[in-house]
C-alpha cells in the first residue's frame, strides 16, 4: 500500500511545506493533524542529441508528498517523499560516472523514492528561526547555493539552519552542513557529498531602490576536495521604477580545507531587464574568472542549470573559467509565456572559444496542469560537441 500511495502521483515540484501555521495549535495532537498536506506530480519527456555519444531519450513521472504539522509552542516539523520513477525502458545514463549504457548521453533524473525533506523547526527567540534536519535551501538567485529544482530529484542539505528577522528589512542566515543530497540519488556513490561547511548570507532591504546581500561560503567537501573552496561576495539587486531591473555581484575565492590546488578566482555579474508592457528584453555577463588555467572559479552548490545554458555544458567550470555574455526576450501571447535567450560563451584565460547556445521555452497553463516546452541547442566551437535538447513537461500540484 504505502509503495502504491507513493506511486499514485506523478508531474512538478511543490514547494517545500516550509514550518508552522500562522495558528498555533493547542496541543500536540492538535499540531499533528491540522497540519498542511501537499502533493505535486511532473511528468517529463526529455531528448538529448549529444555529438559523439548515443542519442538518449527518458520519459520520468515524479510524484512529491509532503507533510508539515501546525506549530506548537513554537516547534513544527515538516517530511516530504519524493518518488522518481522511469515510464520507458533505461537506455541512457544517469549520471557521468554511471557505468551502464556507456556511450549514451546523460539524462540525470534517476529512478527511486527518498526522503527529501525531513526536519524539525523552531521559531521564536527574538524573530529567530532554527531548524535541523534534512531541508531544502536556497540563497539570492541560487548561484551559490540551489535546490536544482529543474531535475526530478532536488538538492538537499543535512544541516543545521538559523535565520534571524529582528533587525527591520534584514534577514541574516546562516547553516552548518554535513551532508548534501545531489540530484544523483542515494545509490550513486555520487549521490551524497559528506561536508564540515558553513553558510552565511545577510540580505537588507533598500526600500524601492532594491536588495543588498554579503555572504560568505566555506565549502570543506569531504568527499571532492578539489570542490573545497571559501568564496566572499557582494551583491546588489536594484530597481529604477517599475520597468527597469538589474543585479550586480562580485565575490573571490580561494582554496580551501583539502583542495589539491592552489588558486584564487573572481566572479564578476553585471546584467539589467527593461519591461516594454508584457515584453522585457535583457542582457549581461558573467564571469567565472581563473587563476591563470590553474582552476576556475566554482560554485557547486548551485542551481546550476538556471545560468550559462539549458543543455548543461558548463556545470563544471573549465579551469580556464568562463565568460558568459547573454540577451534575453521574454514575454505573453494569448496566455503563452515566452522566453529566448542567447549564450556566447568564451574562456577568462588564454581567450577561448567555447560556442554558443540559443534557449527556447513557452509555458501555458491549463486549469490544475501546467505545460512547458523547451528546447536548447549549443553549437560547439573550441570546447566540447554540438548538443541539443528538448523537453516537454505537464506539472500538477494539490
Amino acid at each position: 500500500m504505502k509503495n502504491q500511495l507513493a506511486k499514485v502521483a506523478g508531474i512538478v515540484g511543490v514547494a517545500a511545506c516550509m514550518g508552522a501555521q500562522a495558528q498555533e495549535a493547542q496541543s500536540l495532537k492538535e499540531a499533528l493533524t491540522q497540519g498542511e498536506a501537499e502533493l505535486s506530480l511532473r511528468l517529463r519527456y526529455e531528448g538529448v542529441e549529444w555529438e559523439g555519444l548515443e542519442d538518449s531519450e527518458a520519459v520520468t513521472l515524479k510524484t512529491r508528498l509532503g507533510y508539515s504539522t501546525a506549530g506548537y509552542k513554537g516547534f513544527s516539523a515538516t517530511l516530504e517523499m519524493d518518488d522518481v520513477q522511469a515510464v520507458t525502458d533505461v537506455d541512457y545514463r544517469t549520471a557521468p560516472n554511471d557505468l551502464h549504457n556507456v556511450g549514451t548521453a546523460v539524462i540525470a533524473d534517476p529512478a527511486g523514492t527518498e526522503v527529501n525533506q525531513a526536519y524539525i523547526s523552531y521559531k521564536g527567540l527574538g524573530e529567530s528561526t532554527f531548524r535541523y534536519g534534512r531541508q531544502r535551501i536556497t540563497l539570492d538567485n541560487q548561484r551559490f547555493v540551489g535546490a536544482v529544482g529543474w531535475r526530478q530529484n532536488d538538492q538537499t542539505f543535512d544541516s543545521f539552519s538559523f535565520t534571524n528577522t529582528a533587525l527591520q528589512g534584514t534577514t541574516f542566515f546562516y547553516s552548518y552542513i554535513y551532508n548534501v543530497n545531489r540530484i544523483f540519488g542515494d545509490d550513486n556513490p555520487q549521490g551524497n557529498h559528506k561536508h564540515e561547511s558553513h553558510l552565511a548570507n545577510v540580505n537588507i532591504a533598500m526600500g524601492d531602490a532594491g536588495k543588498l546581500s554579503a555572504y560568505a561560503y566555506l565549502l570543506d567537501n569531504k568527499a571532492s576536495a578539489a570542490l573545497s573552496s571559501d568564496s566572499y561576495g557582494v551583491r546588489w539587486a536594484g530597481k529604477v521604477g517599475e520597468a527597469f531591473s538589474y543585479n550586480l555581484e562580485y565575490a573571490t575565492q580561494e582554496d580551501a580545507g583539502d583542495n589539491p590546488v592552489s588558486y584564487q578566482a573572481d566572479y564578476m555579474l553585471a546584467d539589467a531587464s527593461y519591461h516594454f508592457g508584457r515584453v522585457a528584453l535583457g542582457g549581461g555577463y558573467e564571469l567565472l574568472g581563473s587563476d591563470d588555467g590553474k582552476a576556475g572559479f566554482t560554485t557547486s552548490l548551485a542551481t546550476l542549470h538556471k545560468f550559462q545554458g539549458w543543455t548543461d555544458r558548463f556545470l563544471s567550470t573549465p579551469a580556464e573559467g568562463i565568460e558568459d555574455i547573454y540577451v534575453s526576450a521574454s514575454g505573453s501571447l494569448a496566455g503563452i509565456k515566452l522566453m529566448a535567450v542567447y549564450h556566447h560563451l568564451a574562456s577568462d584565460y588564454q581567450g577561448i572559444d567555447y560556442g554558443q547556445e540559443i534557449d527556447i521555452s513557452a509555458a501555458k497553463s491549463f486549469g490544475p496542469v501546467s505545460v512547458l516546452l523547451k528546447y536548447a541547442d549549443y553549437q560547439a566551437d573550441d570546447f566540447g560537441s554540438d548538443t541539443q535538447k528538448i523537453w516537454v513537461q505537464l506539472s500538477s500540484t494539490f
